[in-house]
């Protein structure tokens, strides 16, 4: 690792769920939206009393908070942004996603203690456009999703040292150059530059000749039409000796509208990858279970995005793949056995996982299930029931987390702050 910098693993959180989910998993920083200014108007966001709340407990756990302000705005919208930004300065976060020139320069005007970190949005492609920017006051630019490694590693070449690179790395892909669309505008009057994206992109597309009116002609052999536009979702989890190689900062995971498992799984995954690098890079091969991991959430097809040149990005379905269902929310444990509240169905005699943070999923066979008075059960059929079932090892380190808060009690421990999932 002597002449490389060891990456930043940058984690979504939607809202305060996923961003405890975020920072037990092992997240170096969080990027989140507050009620504006953010491209993701339908994710849960910080209203200003839980935008404190979720930087102080990041803070307190040493992890950075990037707040995103990188819409395009209007008139109206520019009147408003000297109170957004005093108050993002007041809640203590640690950077400013935009992607306006002229948020830019108000932002390092009124708040100058904050980093300023230029959206993909804004489409940066060159190291002639990251330099100028720098010059500008940006501590870091965030790539444009288009890029090959060549590129990146050019880049990196020929700006400051100083000046961070972040890159996406996972999740959802784009067809429009870096995210500008107005075709979910045009159809639906819901504007993707503010936030409000359709995603029309991933609905099913005919092909239609002007001089043939009423004949539609699929684009690809297939009865239900073509997803012409649906791209896949992306995943560098193998590729982590390349993008640290290239000279890329900050590993960037998509999904602030994305669940506390997809969360806690993935960057999960990323942090136990990074670390595994780092510990022994010039030999470095990732375990098999954590290429495993990305899989198990919902996800599309994966492909590595441009980074690797031009890639099939076509996704011939509008649908998500899923391998696992998360069966249950684990409460705590004691005296061997484990509490939790069921979330989808599950019987004695199915093979379960239970996930938690740094470690390998734990594989147990379901043995028996106790429902909420005690009693010995088949089945945990209904959603939300308490039930109990035996857990032949004592789960749960202390400050490890899972999705969807599930809290697990070592025996002889009162509480530990320690969500797990059970799959």
């Amino acid at each position: 690792m002597s002449n490389r910098i060891k990456p930043e693993v940058l984690a979504p959180a939607g809202d305060f769920e996923r961003l405890q989910a975020a920072v037990k998993y092992g997240a170096d920083a969080v990027y989140l939206g507050a009620t504006s200014f953010g491209m993701r108007a339908n994710a849960g966001n910080f209203n200003e009393e839980e935008l404190r709340a979720g930087v102080k407990f990041a803070h307190e756990h040493g992890v950075r908070v990037y707040l995103t302000c990188n819409i395009l705005p209007t008139n109206e919208e520019a009147d408003q942004l000297e109170e957004f930004l005093l108050r993002a300065a007041d809640a203590g976060v640690d950077a400013l996603i935009v992607a306006d020139v002229g948020i830019l320069m108000m932002a390092r005007r009124l708040v100058p203690q904050i980093d300023i970190h230029i959206s993909t949005q804004t489409g940066v492609v060159n190291y002639l456009t990251a330099n100028e920017l720098y010059k500008l006051g940006a501590k870091r630019v965030v790539l444009a999703r288009e890029l090959p490694l060549e590129t990146i590693r050019e880049i990196r070449r020929r700006t400051p040292a100083d000046l961070e690179i972040e890159c996406f790395v996972h999740g959802a892909m784009c067809m429009s150059f870096s995210g500008r669309c107005l075709l979910s505008n045009y159809l639906t009057g819901r504007d993707a530059n503010r936030g409000e994206c359709a995603q029309p992109c991933r609905w099913s597309y005919y092909l239609m000749e002007e001089k043939r009116p009423g004949q539609y002609f699929p684009i690809f052999e297939d009865e239900h039409g073509s997803y012409i536009l649906n791209a896949k979702d992306m995943s560098m989890i193998d590729h982590i000796d390349d993008l640290v190689d290239a000279g890329i900062t900050s590993l960037k995971i998509e999904g602030r509208a994305k669940s506390a498992y997809y969360v806690s799984v993935v960057t999960n995954a990323y942090r136990q990858a990074v670390d595994q690098y780092v510990a022994d890079p010039e030999n470095y091969h990732l375990a098999g279970w954590l290429a495993e991991e990305v899989y198990k959430v919902s996800h599309r097809e994966y492909c590595t995005g441009f980074y690797y040149g031009r890639p099939d990005q076509c996704y011939l379905s509008g649908g998500y793949v899923r391998e696992c269902d998360i069966v249950a929310v684990v409460d705590h444990c004691a005296d061997g056995w484990l509490y939790g509240t069921q979330r989808n169905r599950f019987a004695v005699g199915d093979e379960v996982e239970i996930l938690e943070p740094g470690q390998p999923p734990y594989k147990l066979t379901v043995a028996e299930i106790r429902n909420g008075e005690g009693e010995s059960v088949p089945a945990a059929p209904h959603a939300m029931m308490a039930f109990s079932m035996p857990c032949p090892r004592g789960l749960l380190h202390p400050g490890n987390y899972h999705p969807q808060e599930q809290k697990l009690i070592d025996p002889g421990q009162e509480s530990v702050d320690s969500p797990v999932f059970l799959l």
